[in-house]
């Protein structure tokens, strides 16, 4: 039988409580949940894993973007299209013309221009590109994002460590649970819904203690041991992000204008920034998710008005990382779930291609200045170096020092590696 130990939180004569001892009675109660000692808690925050302070910046391009109208360019060709090519500050290497902020940073990025995969269904590949692992009708496997919370998360941080930025859906956590499912930002600009609260903090604690009591009595003893975990340390979490001083991190406001312009004035630049702060803060993983690249038609045109958004955003979070220290620990990866055809449409855009697209890589000891890989003069295919998606997950657990042959245990008891198979790519290390 469980013991509430919220209760023990001490409320003054007022109704106030202090912050540290709202949330070391949190923690005892967490502590009573998990049949773990505080001290054993304190123990597992001091894992070696989570010291290395590593995070990662995930800029999803949802729809699958061109990577002939990005990073894999092929004016005059056939295939080309409209896209014109311009030079970058590493000699030999052109990028698309839509992006000169980035081509001025090239030194910082690593482009894989020979990406290949099977999946060229949206979802299936999305979810593919965002876990390692194909659908499955019997496994529900990690977001990676997940992955990396659980694996590089303090568990002594108030915030969430997986946020997700953005108003389309993300990959969910799985078979991880709910304490590592992304917490949703749909506008970068407005503060986290529901994160205020809406009673003094004294009668706050109050219905935490009330809420708990209800739960550990008939509910826990009919059963439900394992569902009053779950919901505990969800509000255990929720209750200590409210009342942390790093919530101001979700505050923009506070940039000067200087930076605010830097990073454009747009939802994605505003969400780029956003992550550059909650890395700053301590947040383990978050992704950044831009839609509109789904090009049927008119790709040119649709190409040009999304860069206008990420060319300052992406080489902005870069250069401020970097200016900052922190681009060394933080791996930012600019990708989609696949490519486009070489062959443009009657409607002037370009169809789903996975057998062939590129994705751009900074930092987390990412060697900069170079192209890994190539398509095929046509673009039709890759003409070296394949990078399969589980090489790709490999590298960035490679990146971020995790271990990708660890695994996960499933509801029916299956283990699950974080990659199953593949092999880091080597030359983006150097």
């Amino acid at each position: 039988m469980f013991e509430s130990n919220i209760l023990k939180v001490g409320v003054n004569h007022q109704g106030v409580v202090s912050r540290r001892s709202f949330l070391r009675g949190i923690s005892l109660g967490a502590a009573g949940l998990t049949g773990l000692s505080f001290t054993d808690l304190m123990a597992v925050q001091a894992d070696e894993l989570r010291k290395r302070q590593m995070s990662c910046i995930l800029l999803w391009m949802g729809g699958g973007p061109s990577q002939l109208d990005t990073w894999d360019p092929k004016p005059g060709t056939d295939t080309g299209g409209d896209t014109k090519a311009i030079a970058t500050s590493v000699p030999g290497i052109q990028i698309a013309s839509h992006f000169p902020k980035m081509a001025k940073v090239m030194k910082d990025v690593a482009l894989i221009r020979s990406m290949t995969n099977k999946e060229g269904n949206h979802q299936r590949a999305t979810y593919q590109l965002h876990t390692g692992y194909t659908p499955s009708g019997t496994v529900k496997h990690p977001n990676y994002g997940s992955v990396v919370a659980a694996e590089l998360g303090d568990p002594k941080f108030d915030l969430p460590h997986i946020v997700c930025i953005g108003r389309d859906d993300t990959t969910p956590a799985g078979i991880l649970g709910v304490k590592y499912e992304a917490f949703r930002v749909p506008d970068p600009m407005k503060p986290p819904l529901n994160t205020e609260l809406a009673v003094p903090t004294g009668r706050y604690v109050r219905r935490l203690n009330l809420m708990h009591s209800l739960e550990v009595g008939g509910f826990v003893n009919s059963g439900g041991v394992d569902r009053v975990k779950e919901h505990h340390s969800i509000y255990q979490s929720t209750a200590s992000m409210v009342l942390s001083p790093h919530m101001k991190a979700f505050n923009l406001d506070s940039e000067d204008s200087k930076t605010r312009a830097a990073y454009g004035e747009t939802p994605f630049g505003h969400g780029c920034l956003l992550a550059r702060r909650l890395v700053q803060a301590g947040v383990t993983f978050v992704e950044v998710r831009m839609g509109g690249w789904d090009n049927h038609n008119k790709v040119d045109e649709s190409v040009a008005k999304n860069a206008s958004s990420v060319d300052p955003g992406f080489a902005s979070l870069i250069s401020d990382l970097k200016s900052r220290g922190m681009l060394d620990r933080t791996l930012v990866v600019w990708m989609g779930e696949f490519g486009r055809t070489p062959k443009i449409n009657p409607n002037a855009g370009r169809d789903h291609f996975p057998r062939v697209f590129s994705i751009a890589m900074a930092g987390g000891g990412v060697k900069g200045g170079q192209v890994i890989g190539a398509s095929t003069p046509d673009g039709s295919g890759v003409k070296d170096r394949p990078v399969s998606v589980i090489d790709l997950m490999a590298s960035f657990c490679k990146s971020l020092q995790i271990d990708p042959k660890k695994e996960n245990i499933s509801p029916q008891g299956r283990p699950i590696k974080i990659v199953d198979g593949g092999t880091p790519v080597k030359e983006l290390f150097g």
